[in-house]
């Protein structure tokens, strides 16, 4: 079993969401964080709140797409704490919309997804977890480090209507836990440095709370729990799969039971 307390965590979309959640936890627990956003505001906020618990942390204003940005963000940690045990790379986007869009009337499309949309979220979603995760691993490697790389899937990964940009990146996440954890097997690394991921549901994030009602109440009528799940739960489940090294290969769900259209 893995210690949180004196462990450093790296984690990217940590100026809020389930990414300042896991900072946030891993800052209760006694360990480091060195948190990334892309919003500078949003991450002098977290650093205050974060340093107000006593917490040891660092920030990295980051874009997730550029190597430079990433290989930045690894070498703060290293700076910083020495170290690197938990990667966390949950920046992410959504850009949400039919992939053509035909009129009711005449049947013809009349809108189509942009280039632009899906790429966006294919170069933050995808992209941005290969270069956070390639940077930090070689960083875990060359100074010997312990840990995890927690990836975070969704069961949008099993396809959703209009999200063709965001369900494949997040169908990417659930399968890149096997590809890391075999290629680090072949090389002696893998009872060192893990792979997992977390696929959440419905998330009660500040961008979901806000929703509009109605919609919000139909998204709950198909969730057994009848609630959102918190970021705080889902930053505990990171958590625990970092601590129990058993865990490695895999996808764990957290969705409070979503049936995804069938009450069953």
């Amino acid at each position: 079993m893995l210690d949180i307390n004196g462990s450093v965590a790296v984690i990217t979309g940590g100026g809020g969401g389930i990414g300042f959640a896991i900072a946030r936890h891993w800052v209760e627990n006694g360990g480091k964080v060195v948190i990334a956003d892309i919003s500078e505001e949003l991450l002098k906020k977290a650093e205050a709140d974060l340093k107000a618990m006593g917490g040891e942390v660092v920030t990295v204003a980051c874009n997730v797409t550029q190597e430079e940005d990433c290989a930045r963000l690894a070498d703060a940690a290293i700076e910083a704490f020495g170290q690197i045990n938990l990667v966390a790379p949950f920046a992410g986007i959504i850009k949400d919309g039919m992939m053509v869009s035909p009129d009711r009337e005449t049947g013809k499309v009349t809108r189509k997804m942009s280039l632009g949309d899906f790429k966006l979220v294919v170069d933050i979603n995808l992209t941005g977890v290969f270069l956070t995760v390639r940077e930090c691993a070689e960083r875990m490697i060359n100074h010997n480090c312990r840990g995890l790389i927690c990836l975070v899937s969704s069961t949008g990964s099993m396809g959703t209507a209009g999200q063709i940009n965001y369900s494949s990146t997040k169908a990417a996440m659930s399968v890149m836990p096997r590809v890391i954890t075999a290629e680090f097997f072949r090389r002696g690394l893998a009872d060192k440095i893990r792979c997992a991921a977390v696929a959440p549901g419905y998330v009660g994030t500040d961008m979901v709370k806000n929703m509009n009602q109605k919609a919000l109440d139909r998204i709950l009528a198909d969730v057994p729990i009848g609630r959102l799940v918190e970021p705080e739960e889902v930053a505990t489940l990171v958590g625990d799969i970092y601590k129990n090294e058993a865990l490695a290969g895999d996808v764990y769900f957290i969705h409070g039971g979503l049936r995804l259209g069938s009450k069953g």
